[in-house]
């Protein structure tokens, strides 16, 4: 897998043999060995509401020497820290097991044109014309996303009936982008214009059960979307007779209660070819796009002089905004991790 970069409150260990960095709650910053390129830049801050619920991770020489693995992971409930820590520690590994697993099997099982059709799964499209590596690696997360849901599910020392984990994640491999999302938690990206205009691109949907698509499953299976009294901007999702748990988001690892009536494992996964215009990339917990545009966190990142700060710029903006927006609400957990494209020497 190659070298894996994580931050949490807790100390870890090495994983599967992977050398795995832990920079602590306020995250930190990684660079390859000559110093040339800046990498990523992760940072995280606990909200007012209990434990930090989020993690994330980095990975260089995923599946390939100069590949690139990055995830941010939100959790929820009960036990959600634990959860989104879990997702956290295997989510890599089960990726590159699955990727294995696919390549080494019969030529046939590598498409999903020749009897194996997935352009369906689970109610979502994925017939969207994409290169090869595309089809075999989307397939790879979606397996891995069951595999993770599914090992959470046999953890005999938890219980997440009510307690998950969002998940965005980007697989780079050359020019080539892999996003894929479970949950509210977001990726963007900043590319340069043809005008040359810095502007975001939203690389994901936030899979909220306000999504009408995400609510017409969840209502087929038995489940119940709708929002409370005091909070009527948030759909959340309910029990067929009973009023809870009160789901915001209409997909997400761990929820077992909840498997049942609507709410799946399955990401979304996209595609992207990256060119010479594409500068970075943020993904973050939806602490930070509930009160930050795709915009501003763009022109944040792209203010900061050194890209060692930008992910701490980001969370640190969202804290202020949580502030001054919602005043009397508890500051809720935010994670941000900026990838960057471009090579350039080291910051003066």
């Amino acid at each position: 897998m190659g070298i894996c970069f994580s931050f949490d409150q807790e100390e870890e260990g090495s994983s599967d043999g992977n050398i795995v960095y832990v920079m602590g709650e306020e995250g930190g910053y990684c660079e390859e060995e000559d110093g040339m390129r800046r990498i990523a830049s992760l940072y995280s801050q606990q909200g007012k509401k209990g434990p930090n619920q989020d993690s994330a991770i980095l990975c260089q020489g995923f599946g390939a020497e100069e590949g690139v693995f990055c995830g941010v992971f939100d959790g929820h409930g009960r036990n959600g820290h634990i959860v989104s820590r879990l997702v956290r520690d295997y989510l890599p590994s089960l990726l590159l097991s699955e990727r294995n697993a696919l390549l080494a099997a019969d030529e046939a099982c590598n498409s999903f044109t020749d009897g194996n059709d997935m352009s369906s799964v689970d109610g979502e499209d994925y017939s969207t014309s994409s290169p090869e590596m595309f089809d075999e690696w989307k397939e790879t997360c979606i397996s891995a996303f069951r595999a993770m849901d599914k090992e959470l599910k046999q953890h005999p020392d938890l219980n997440c009936l009510y307690s998950g984990s969002t998940a965005v994640t980007i697989i780079k491999q050359g020019k080539d982008l892999i996003i894929s999302n479970l949950g509210d938690s977001r990726a963007i990206m900043a590319t340069v214009s043809e005008e040359g205009y810095l502007r975001a691109i939203q690389l994901t949907t936030d899979l909220k059960p306000s999504v009408p698509k995400e609510a017409e499953r969840i209502r087929k299976s038995h489940g119940r979307v709708f929002a409370l009294r005091d909070e009527p901007n948030t759909q959340r999702v309910w029990l067929p007779n009973n009023n809870y748990p009160g789901l915001a988001m209409a997909r997400a690892f761990g929820d077992l209660q909840l498997k049942n009536y609507g709410v799946i494992a399955v990401p979304q996964v996209s595609y992207r070819h990256l060119t010479s215009s594409d500068q970075f990339i943020v993904l973050a917990t939806d602490g930070i796009w509930d009160v930050l545009s795709n915009e501003q966190v763009v022109s944040i990142v792209r203010s900061v002089g050194n890209k060692e700060e930008a992910s701490r710029a980001v969370v640190e903006a969202a804290v202020r905004a949580w502030k001054r927006k919602f005043p009397s609400s508890k500051v809720d957990d935010c994670t941000a991790a900026c990838i960057f494209l471009q090579e350039s020497r080291r910051d003066a």
